[in-house]
């Protein structure tokens, strides 16, 4: 009974997710997707159901349109940070899904704490 990756990965994010759900303390929750092409973060809140900001490398005014790389993934981490500060969010908790926080996951979570998000 072979698992597939996609099978995996499903299994990881929902293993992250329901750990985070647990410490979130009423927080938002800062999602992050990454795909071959793009990177997207969206800062979410649960107990709404709302997502109060977003970011996107396929955003034309960040200048790395159809880029997933890490100079791509800073950008969208500090234009989330700003937008957060914009609608009065400081806190919230770092949603990795299923991806492991290294390299792209990494520069956006780095970003976003230069930027003055804590978690």
């Amino acid at each position: 009974m072979a698992n597939t990756k996609l099978k995996l990965f499903q299994k990881r994010r929902l293993r992250v997710r329901n750990k985070l759900r647990d410490l979130a303390n009423g927080r938002l929750r800062l999602s992050v997707h990454r795909s071959n092409k793009n990177i997207s973060v969206q800062l979410i809140d649960d107990v709404k159901g709302i997502t109060v900001a977003s970011a996107s490398s396929m955003e034309k005014d960040l200048g790395v349109v159809g880029t997933n790389n890490i100079e791509a993934a800073t950008k969208v981490g500090a234009a989330i940070a700003e937008r957060a500060k914009a609608a009065g969010v400081e806190e919230c908790y770092f949603d990795r899904g299923g991806f492991l926080f290294h390299g792209k996951v990494k520069a956006v979570a780095e970003a976003a704490r230069e930027g003055g998000l804590k978690f």
